[in-house]
């Protein structure tokens, strides 16, 4: 179990407790129009631009947490998603931000899903191109539950007026300092696939198996820092003339466990691919992760 009393560790190699989500890398159909909903709706600014590329982090930060590349023509995602992205989860600092922004965006007039999973509040929205998209709060660490093993988690409604209450009337104006990707979650064709590759062969911690057609995995007994699905199951892999994730970094706390979870990878016999001294793994899905020290 890890350190809170929760999950299963790896067999073999195990992430550093200070692994975490970095920056995520998006396929889009239009640079300019995405820009425009994840600076407008989002509250993220601008950090560097071309004329096919941008990367787009909080407010007051230098870290990017988006990146957009374009690709003319790409196909959305259609309703029933493809295997390959589900959402990225921006994680905002506090709950008082979470209800300034469900504030705005009611200001915006934009839809979104919402639900209370018991380690956090959640906003659910896609972008332009039908990309799913968490904003997220987390409770304190100290009151989640452990049930089984697990850390207790589920779908219940939001108590959007109590959220918005903690707001205490003041406005949102963007994504706080403090802002970063909390999570990645996927859709999968397979569970234990996912298992193979993401708790076995890069070593995240089992936290979370319970729930139906899903698997949550972390490092450090954070809830989740990558969750996987079946809920797709039967859909195609995302293509590369579809909007979706080109891939996802997870930050390592120095070069040497990045060095090691690559040699992970390899051992378990996945293609570990590398520029630039960086590696890159591609999981059975397509689903690329760089490891990256700081």
């Amino acid at each position: 179990m890890t350190s809170n009393g929760a999950g299963v560790k790896p067999p073999g190699f195990r992430l550093p407790d200070a692994a975490h989500v970095g920056s995520v890398r998006l396929q889009v159909s239009d640079l300019d129009r995405s820009i425009a909903y994840y600076e407008k709706v989002l509250g993220l600014t601008v950090l560097d631009s071309s004329e096919k590329s941008a990367s787009l982090g909080a407010q007051g930060d230098d870290a990017p947490l988006v990146e957009l590349e374009e690709l003319k023509g790409a196909r959305a995602v259609p309703r029933r998603g493809l295997l390959g992205l589900y959402h990225f989860a921006v994680l905002l600092p506090d709950r008082p931000s979470l209800g300034k922004f469900v504030v705005h965006l009611a200001a915006l007039g934009q839809r979104a899903g919402m639900s209370d999973h018991l380690v956090s509040e959640a906003i659910y929205l896609t972008d332009p191109d039908g990309l799913g998209i968490e904003v997220y709060a987390d409770r304190p660490a100290s009151a989640w539950r452990i049930e089984e093993g697990q850390i207790a988690m589920a779908t219940n409604p939001l108590d959007v007026d109590d959220l918005i209450a903690a707001a205490r009337g003041e406005s949102w104006s963007g994504a706080p300092h403090g802002t970063k990707v909390g999570h990645v979650h996927f859709h999968v064709g397979d569970i234990v696939e996912a298992e193979r590759f993401y708790h076995q062969a890069l070593g995240l911690d089992k936290i979370v198996w319970g729930y139906p057609g899903a698997l949550f995995m972390s490092a450090g007994g954070y809830h989740h820092h990558v969750g996987t699905n079946t809920w797709a199951a039967g859909s195609p892999v995302a293509s590369g003339n579809d909007a979706k994730l080109l891939f996802w970094d997870l930050v390592l706390p120095d070069t040497d466990s990045a060095a090691r979870a690559a040699e992970s990878f390899q051992a378990a016999g996945f293609e570990v691919a590398s520029e630039g001294g960086i590696a890159t793994a591609t999981d059975p899905w397509g689903i690329k992760v760089r490891l990256r020290a700081p």
